[in-house]
């Protein structure tokens, strides 16, 4: 962690993009390219994180720094590397994959996640479920249209879709998100009900709830990104 090496935050508006300064001088990514974003509510959000740094900068504690990071810098010429990660998360979506036993986690599985494989199907992601621990073929046209989708979204949404699909371990989930069908939270939630169920058979590991919890408060951090869009 390094020191904290300036005093003040602020955003400007240059050339129709805004941009963070510290001490007026403008924030550059870690590959030195200008971190520059579209909206004025965007750049003021990475001006906050910046400015709750304290004597030393914690990059652990400033999300959407580190995704829009990834987002202006690596995104733009990884776009077909992700595209085909994307189908690749379709082969092994959460949602597809179901307990035969317990009754109870069955039927929290049905409940939690059938309505979401449906709104998927009207959004031609037509996936099939299985109780098999073995990876299921999805039909090609749920491959197909995953990846179109994953296509036409913008590089800071493309990030956030791809980050959202590796935590939820969903493209479905991960795609209710970036459509504003399902909150960061609820989706997180959704994605744990199995994890959920055995802590309340066999209680909670206190490490691993600290880990959850901050993992699941990262996830609600970045979906606010949607919102500053």
């Amino acid at each position: 962690m390094a020191n904290r090496f300036y005093k003040s935050v602020s955003t400007r508006e240059i050339s129709g993009r805004f941009h963070v300064l510290l001490d007026e001088r403008v924030l550059k990514t870690p590959g030195k390219m200008a971190f520059c974003l579209p909206t004025e509510l965007l750049a003021k959000a990475v001006a906050k994180e910046w400015d709750a740094q304290t004597d030393k900068i914690e990059p652990a504690k400033m999300p959407v720094t580190r995704l829009l990071n990834v987002a202006l810098e690596q995104t733009p010429s990884r776009r077909p590397e992700l595209l085909e990660e994307a189908k690749r998360y379709t082969s092994t979506d959460l949602l597809c994959y179901r307990a035969p036993e317990p009754r109870i986690l069955v039927e929290r599985q049905s409940e939690g996640w059938d309505g979401w494989l449906a709104w998927a199907k009207s959004r031609g992601v037509d996936l099939v479920s299985t109780q098999s621990l073995i990876a299921t073929v999805q039909p090609e046209s749920a491959y197909d249209s995953i990846a179109a989708y994953a296509e036409g979204l913008d590089d800071i949404r493309l990030t956030l879709f791809m980050h959202f699909t590796a935590v939820f371990g969903s493209v479905v989930l991960a795609m209710a998100v970036i459509e504003k069908a399902l909150t960061a939270g609820e989706a997180f939630d959704l994605s744990r009900l199995d994890i959920l169920y055995q802590n309340e058979l066999w209680g909670e590991d206190e490490e691993a709830a600290e880990i959850a919890r901050d993992l699941r408060n990262e996830t609600v951090s970045l979906g606010t990104v949607l919102d500053l869009l």
